[in-house]
């Protein structure tokens, strides 16, 4: 079995708002929840917090036909005279569960007053996990290859993928949960989410949602401009979400990081890759050379450089990455993930809504160029990030054009982003900003890494976000916080 080591990475308009309204703008008073708490789930457990099972439209034209099922979370304020609404949470994907996220999120340092003046709300997006979800009867083999495409060296690597990527394709839209695929996009889960507001009683929701959760923000934001109240986006991907442009900047992502790895790992050379940078990313090279033409344990070049994107995304996990490199490069044993009960669903809801969101291109010749310029521009990833993928031969029948996002609409949106964010690089999320204008402010962090808020430490943005979400203030213009020395 080639194990592809991309898990990592399945871990990224007023002009659509044709489709029927739900409601007017908000009252001022909340009306009672028609949600029915329970305990979660078995295999969700956490302290205090509660679930419940929402319905709603397969299709939103059709808001009276088939309907789904929706899995939602709580985590309730314990403070009621503090409280002041409802928080609806993402932790990004597409395809990840949030279901246990509120929890995480309490665990991780979500400051008390925010703990205080909500009620934290997780749900599973529509196709994954505890909701109705969706298949593409994804064999091991396959579970194992992920969404990362195999680096492209030469044109005929992208031609021999696109054979691969059109099975992919073809399982997904002939699997028993087929009827769902042109349904499962982002717009939906937006509309899902008002659906869910109104469920709570609430007259308008917050939101925090980081990364692929960025942009699930901003689509609901731009649908219900008068139904959100305080929107926070973490590490914000850009105003098009996980489309062709995201997955290739995501090569930029890694050259924007890598250097920081790079110093740690010159620092700390006892891990034998290298005393200065330069040696470390000449490391990397060679073994990228030496495993594509010798795999050690089924990891080879392709796997390797996945396997590094996704250990970037943290400074915690640097030591992890060092040690495996090291292992890499002396024979010792390799620390392989394993797959989960969850993995087949987690890659199948993605599939479906990064390839139903938008259109990608449909021409192996078109992924060919793509692939020979971004292994030049970057080579570190942009032969797998520029070439095919199962979005390439997704049925062309749309429901809907993909949702413009805008600046009409209330000044309530905070974005907050690292400056050497891999996931999602600064790149994608100043184009987002752009594109809000007047409706939003970004603040950006001097530090590395995927996630700002509550996890990243740094004092300047994580005060910011706070006091945001618990007294409305931002900051009334962009804000560039500095680095902070970590323990």
């Amino acid at each position: 079995m080639r194990r592809i080591l991309s898990l990592a990475l399945t871990t990224a308009a007023v002009a659509v708002t044709a489709l029927p309204a739900t409601a007017s703008s908000a009252t001022t008073a909340a009306a009672p929840s028609t949600l029915q708490w329970g305990p979660c789930p078995e295999g969700a457990p956490a302290p205090r917090l509660e679930c419940a099972t929402l319905g709603v439209p397969l299709n939103y034209r059709d808001p009276d036909g088939r309907q789904i099922e929706v899995a939602v979370s709580r985590l309730a304020s314990e403070k009621p005279s503090k409280r002041r609404g409802v928080l609806l949470t993402n932790p990004g994907g597409p395809g990840g569960s949030g279901l246990t996220y509120p929890a995480v999120l309490a665990a991780s340092g979500l400051p008390q007053e925010v703990l205080d003046s909500y009620d934290i709300i997780g749900f599973d997006p529509r196709g994954v996990g505890r909701s109705t979800p969706v298949t593409c009867d994804l064999t091991e083999e396959q579970q194992w290859r992920g969404n990362f495409p195999p680096y492209a060296h030469t044109a005929a690597d992208v031609t021999r993928e696109a054979g691969y990527a059109r099975k992919i394709a073809e399982q997904c839209v002939s699997s028993r949960t087929a009827w769902m695929l042109p349904h499962t996009t982002t717009a939906n889960t937006a509309r899902d989410m008002d659906r869910l507001r109104t469920a709570l009683g609430e007259p308008k929701l917050s939101y925090l949602g980081a990364s692929y959760g960025s942009y699930l923000g901003a689509v609901y934001t731009t649908l219900f401009p008068r139904r959100g109240d305080r929107i926070v986006l973490d590490s914000s991907m850009g105003p098009g979400g996980y489309d062709v442009t995201a997955m290739r900047l995501l090569a930029r992502g890694m050259e924007d990081r890598f250097p920081d790895f790079a110093a740690f790992a010159a620092k700390h050379h006892g891990y034998g890759l290298g005393t200065t940078p330069e040696q470390v990313t000449a490391k990397f090279y060679e073994l990228v050379e030496r495993l594509d033409a010798k795999p050690v344990q089924d990891v080879d070049g392709t796997a390797f450089r996945g396997y590094t994107f996704g250990q970037l995304y943290a400074d915690g996990s640097m030591p992890a990455l060092a040690e495996f490199w090291q292992a890499a490069d002396t024979g010792g044993e390799l620390p392989l993930p394993q797959l989960t009960e969850g993995t087949e669903n987690l890659l199948a809801s993605r599939f479906a809504v990064v390839c139903g969101d938008s259109r990608w291109p449909e021409t192996v010749r078109e992924y060919q160029r793509n692939a020979a310029v971004d292994r030049l521009k970057y080579p570190m990833l942009g032969g797998s990030t520029a070439s095919i993928n199962p979005c390439a031969f997704w049925p062309r029948e749309r429901i809907e054009p993909p949702v413009r996002i805008a600046g009409h609409g209330p000044s309530n949106v905070l974005m907050v982003q690292n400056e050497r964010d891999p996931g999602t690089p600064l790149a994608g999320a100043r184009e987002l900003r752009r594109a809000f204008g007047r409706r939003a402010a970004m603040v950006t962090i001097d530090q590395g890494g995927h996630g700002v808020y509550p996890y990243g430490g740094n004092t300047c943005a994580n005060d910011a976000a706070t006091t945001f979400l618990t007294t409305g203030e931002r900051p009334e213009r962009d804000l560039a916080c500095a680095a902070e020395e970590t323990g």
